[in-house]
């Protein structure tokens, strides 16, 4: 790995209680080119714009997708990494289903270390602080001919995080548009998937709702996601959630939840979830709290669905007994180290640069 670090740190001018997330990044960078057939050098260099052409493949033919994970620094100020692995997994089913070359292990697992090592001190600490980590590879040449591309980028950004959607929100379940379809691409962080949610989204912001909850592209009758996250609503005292396809995405943290949730003795049935069975829950008061899931968010609780003409308020739990909050601070507790890790999720980040 080439190590080329920033003469001129932004980190004095960074104040851990006032920024704002996504758009304060982290001195260094991780890239990473592939050209002739294969990748190149691993480079750490600091953080900056790249030379490319409103020309570049990616641009204009969608050869992107990406991750997101987080760094977590405890009162010790040790760094660890969240089940950093499955997000290897993923981007490279990602990358395959986009026909973009496999990510090296060297540049994935390898930069992100060292990535998150040498700018430790950007971590901030605190309750709902964390790094968060966005590697993403996109298609470079500079070419208009819709086909795959020769060239590519691979590259790992990161920002400072708080706590994100900490209010409960609302949500429009969707009955006419779908955020994938049967062969699609779904299942993979493509850029375009999130490109072709904000439309129904702006629309349901525009009725007075947060976000969507995506139902099925042929007939609009079952839960698939709830914006940028995988969706969980309890009824009565179980928890249902779709079950993963080529339409849902296999989120981490939905993962996670459910392993937790069997190690809590609640009961968890994972299979299609039908908007008429959620209705009749929300009409008939048994269903007891709905929430999302994902890395930037771990848990966003819903205070309203809408379905239709119609708005149902859901109850107000206690935290104590709302499995979603039960749910989310057993996760959280894992990843800052306040709490024993039984799965082997915890990955600490050892300092070597």
């Amino acid at each position: 790995m080439i190590i080329q670090k920033t003469e001129n740190s932004k980190l004095p001018t960074f104040d851990p209680n006032n920024f704002s997330f996504g758009d304060t990044f982290i001195d260094h960078m991780i890239i990473c080119e592939y050209e002739n057939g294969k990748w190149g050098d691993v480079k750490l260099v600091p953080y900056g714009p790249l030379p490319f052409t409103p020309a570049m493949m990616g641009v204009n033919y969608g050869q992107a997708c990406f991750e997101g994970m987080k760094a977590y620094k405890d009162e010790n100020d040790d760094i660890f990494l969240f089940r950093p692995e499955k997000n290897f997994e993923r981007i490279n089913k990602s990358a395959k289903r986009l026909a973009i070359p496999e990510i090296p292990r060297e540049a994935f697992i390898d930069g992100l270390n060292a990535l998150v090592d040498i700018d430790r001190e950007w971590i901030p600490k605190g309750e709902g602080m964390s790094l968060y980590i966005r590697p993403v590879v996109f298609a470079t040449e500079e070419v208009l001919k819709a086909r795959v591309s020769n060239k590519y980028m691979f590259a790992i950004v990161a920002t400072p995080a708080k706590s994100y959607y900490s209010a409960p929100v609302s949500v429009k379940i969707s009955d006419y548009y779908s955020r994938s379809a049967n062969g699609g691409v779904g299942f993979a962080k493509a850029a375009g998937n999130y490109a072709a949610s904000f439309y129904p989204t702006q629309l349901a912001i525009d009725e007075g709702y947060d976000q969507v909850i995506w139902t099925d592209d042929a007939t609009h009758e079952y839960f698939e996601e709830s914006g940028t996250m995988n969706v969980f609503v309890r009824i009565n005292d179980t928890i249902y959630t779709p079950k993963t396809s080529e339409k849902i995405l296999d989120g981490v943290t939905r993962d996670s939840f459910l392993q937790l949730a069997e190690r809590n003795g609640i009961d968890v049935v994972v299979g299609d979830v039908k908007v008429a069975d959620v209705v009749a829950a929300l009409k008939d008061g048994s269903l007891k709290e709905a929430w999302g899931v994902g890395t930037a968010v771990v848990t966003t609780r819903f205070e309203a669905i809408g379905y239709g003409d119609e708005k149902f308020a859901l109850p107000t739990l206690a935290d104590e007994d709302s499995f979603a909050f039960i749910l989310k601070k057993a996760l959280v507790d894992i990843q800052t180290n306040h709490a024993e890790d039984p799965f082997g999720w915890r990955v600490k980040v050892d300092k070597k640069y």
